[in-house]
């Protein structure tokens, strides 16, 4: 997830002319735990670069959920990937397979960060489609730039889903 909320703010930043920061952390699990990508995206000044309380939280483990899902703001959307998260300690989250989604986009579970910016855009509004295709294919390692924009797709697909726009 470190390098999806690099490319979040990377499209909000450079190709929507948004301001942006991304911090990250994460211990010896960043792949499968509790590691976190915070990103502030904001028109005007940013006064602080860290998250405070989060307007939108995405868990794709469960330990993330666990350690995370108290440090949004009541509004805040929360989503978790149900492949990895089984127990969701609000009724106010919303359970998609990312994981899953991934796979069946791309045939690769490791594209489901990708999947999860396409959902991201897609709830939010926040960042443009062309905005986060673009910065995609600047990030992801070259040769599999298609892939990635597979699993954007995807995650977009999901984003509509949810919010009842799919065609």
């Amino acid at each position: 997830m470190i390098l999806a909320g690099v490319i979040l703010a990377e499209a909000a930043a450079v190709y929507d002319g948004l301001n942006a920061v991304q911090t990250q952390s994460y211990g010896p699990e960043a792949r499968g735990g509790a590691s976190r990508s915070e990103v502030v995206i904001a028109r005007g000044e940013i006064d602080y670069p860290k998250v405070m309380a989060a307007d939108f939280l995405l868990c794709m483990s469960q330990e993330a959920c666990d350690k995370f899902y108290s440090q949004v703001k009541e509004d805040a959307w929360i989503v978790v990937d149900s492949s990895n998260v089984s127990r969701v300690p609000s009724l106010r989250a919303l359970g998609v397979p990312i994981s899953d989604v991934a796979e069946a986009a791309t045939g690769r579970r490791i594209t489901a960060s990708i999947v999860s910016l396409g959902l991201i855009g897609g709830l939010t509004g926040l960042v443009s489609r062309e905005a986060l295709e673009k910065a995609v294919v600047d990030r992801v390692p070259a040769g599999s730039e298609e892939m990635n924009l597979q699993a954007l797709s995807a995650g977009f697909a999901q984003a509509e889903r949810l919010l009842g726009t799919a065609e």
